[in-house]
């Protein structure tokens, strides 16, 4: 339905499946229960890091709280005594202490907003420094499940949600709890008569909170997932964009954006709606509440069961009855958005990270870089097996390249070399170790990648070729340059080495991109080196600058290399053919062409297309 068409049919409320709060993000979507006590613990506890501060605050929130008491009681005293009496002596004295109870009272708020503040935000520092390291240590399985849209809303959306509550929501709540307290006890002592009459509200506001908090907390819940999915699938579409445009698919991704715009709308509208019924409902009841105290007020008066000043204490103090219930419901929905929030920043930081090493797993200094793979059985499933007994031996030095179609497996052996993922069976040795008895850090410490996506940080190219090795000096980041063909071209910027890239590497071509790439890996020195199509998209004079710069830092290094184009990978010491998960031929360029098998047909249809 489009969302111009949404006010026309203003009760689709009933469209607005509520149990989808109840749902993970987890793309199976199973159902879970969410534990909002636990939750609240948790940010309580992280609040408790500033427990002497919060001390501070909680000591000028009592204060301010008798202060808002305090001063009714000293009006009503000023009308009974001084008004009423028509007695003007002392009446200055009186109001005199009435100028500096508002005044603390003042300064009090401030001290406590101000200092809650401070806390607030280096609570939010916390826990935003929790689930930024946190996504460092999970596994390559995390991403590959999830939108980066997504996981980047629960890094700012639901952050400042988070943010933003604890910089109000907590001293109010507690502000609010005391005032009532203590206006509950002032009444009951002023006259329990009109104090009945005033709580009589009580009731009605208990049924219309339950009837709107129940509704509410879900809908924020909802909220927040939608608004998570959409900004996911924006930033897919933007990151596609050449490839929407290319297929002319403009009006497709629009119109799925339309439909998750307009669930978020919905969502939100419904959230907003509902909760805004809270302000109405207190307003009505402080209302009426005035005309009841004022009704019964005034009888008790004519029979002298109360004074004219009771009832205008009774009257400010009603008014303070309802300020703080009116504060803890807005606050309460406010505080459900965020603990929605936190509920998602928790789950991301509960998230199983990347499996520890072995306790007796072991630092290598200088491997010579000898793969063997031995039966080795990986499924990232468990009803599927994506490799099936996967054998084969990479000397130190040699170059072994990957073929098959997609999904035969070429890229999840590299996933198993980097230990990105865990096999299931098997062996994957180096030099003689398995890989599960070294430290991952130190067994990518001897890796490095060059992907068909080449990938540069914002920052100057002389940075993003440093990234390699944080140690090198710009002497060796331009000889790693020089060897991988990107000198001359850099050179030709103005600012030289210190020319500043944007994340995206607009104003370089990709293939200059892929150079400065492998000048990185170049300079990281590594022993074993992954190719990832690395010339693939590339055009063909490009691809010889590629190709050389590629074939030095190939040499002396154990290399795997995943090709589509097999005109890059006839120089191979090995070539691994590969079909559905299995190994089917082995060999050298040569070798496998005289089979006449596979790989001698796939080569063929190449040559066949390049003559066309």
């Amino acid at each position: 339905m489009s969302s111009k068409n949404f006010l026309k049919e203003p009760f689709m409320y009933d469209k607005i499946d509520l149990s989808e709060a109840d749902r993970v993000d987890d793309p199976r979507a199973k159902p879970k229960v969410r534990d909002w006590k636990g939750t609240l613990k948790r940010i309580w506890g992280m609040l408790m890091n500033e427990s002497l501060r919060l001390l501070f605050v909680f000591v000028m929130v009592i204060i301010s709280s008798a202060l808002a008491i305090l001063g009714p009681l000293m009006i009503g005293r000023a009308v009974d005594d001084f008004i009423v009496k028509r007695q003007v002596s002392g009446l200055d004295e009186v109001m005199l202490g009435l100028f500096f109870i508002y005044v603390f009272y003042s300064l009090s708020m401030f001290l406590q907003q101000f200092i809650m503040i401070g806390i607030a935000q280096n609570t939010v520092y916390d826990l935003r420094s929790q689930l930024f390291n946190q996504l460092h240590l999970l596994p390559i399985a995390f991403f590959d499940k999830r939108q980066f849209g997504e996981i980047m809303s629960r890094v700012t959306n639901d952050v400042d949600n988070v943010s933003n509550t604890l910089n109000s929501s907590v001293i109010q709540i507690f502000s609010s709890v005391l005032t009532l307290v203590g206006v509950i006890g002032v009444l009951f002592y002023l006259s329990p008569i009109l104090a009945v009459v005033t709580l009589s509200i009580i009731p009605i506001m208990v049924f219309g909170m339950k009837w709107i908090t129940k509704r509410t907390g879900p809908l924020f819940k909802i909220q927040q997932k939608r608004l998570g999915d959409m900004n996911g699938y924006i930033e897919e579409t933007i990151s596609g964009q050449k490839i929407v445009k290319t297929f002319s698919q403009e009006d497709r991704v629009t119109q799925t954006f339309e439909e998750k715009n307009d669930s978020v709308m919905r969502s939100s509208f419904w959230a907003a709606a509902i909760s805004g019924f809270i302000p109405k409902l207190m307003n009505m009841l402080n209302s009426f509440s005035f005309a009841i105290i004022a009704l019964v007020g005034g009888v008790l008066v004519l029979n002298e069961m109360a004074t004219v000043g009771t009832i205008i204490i009774f009257t400010e103090l009603a008014r303070q009855f309802t300020r703080p219930l009116n504060e803890l419901s807005n606050q309460f929905n406010q505080l459900l958005s965020a603990v929605a929030g936190a509920e998602r920043v928790f789950d991301i930081i509960d998230e199983d990270s990347e499996e520890l090493d072995e306790g007796d797993a072991i630092e290598i200094e200088e491997p010579n870089g000898h793969i063997e793979f031995r039966d080795v059985r990986f499924s990232y499933d468990e009803d599927e097996e994506v490799l099936k007994g996967i054998s084969f031996n990479a000397k130190a030095g040699e170059t072994v390249a990957f073929v098959g179609h997609t999904g035969a497996g070429k890229t999840t052996i590299i996933n198993l070399i980097s230990r990105f993922y865990n096999y299931d069976s098997g062996q994957i040795l180096l030099d003689g170790t398995e890989i599960k008895d070294i430290k991952r850090s130190s067994l990518r410490k001897h890796m490095a990648f060059v992907l068909q996506d080449a990938f540069l940080f914002e920052g100057t190219i002389r940075e993003n070729i440093r990234y390699g090795r944080l140690d090198a000096t710009d002497d060796e980041i331009v000889k790693a340059a020089k060897n991988a063909n990107a000198h001359s071209f850099i050179m030709k910027f103005s600012e030289q080495y210190d020319t500043v890239l944007d994340p995206d590497g607009s104003g370089i071509s990709q293939g200059q991109m892929q150079l400065i790439t492998i000048a990185r890996a170049l300079l990281a020195d590594p022993t074993i080196l992954v190719l990832d199509e690395a010339t693939s998209s590339i055009d063909t004079v490009t691809e010889i600058k590629i190709q050389e710069a590629l074939q030095r830092l190939m040499k002396g290094r154990t290399s795997f290399v995943i090709a589509h184009r097999l005109n890059t990978i006839q120089m191979a010491d090995q070539i691994i053919m590969m079909e559905h998960g299995q190994i089917i031929e082995k060999g050298t360029h040569q070798s496998l062409i005289k089979q006449g098998g596979h790989y001698a047909d796939l080569y063929q249809s190449q040559l066949d297309n390049l003559a066309k």
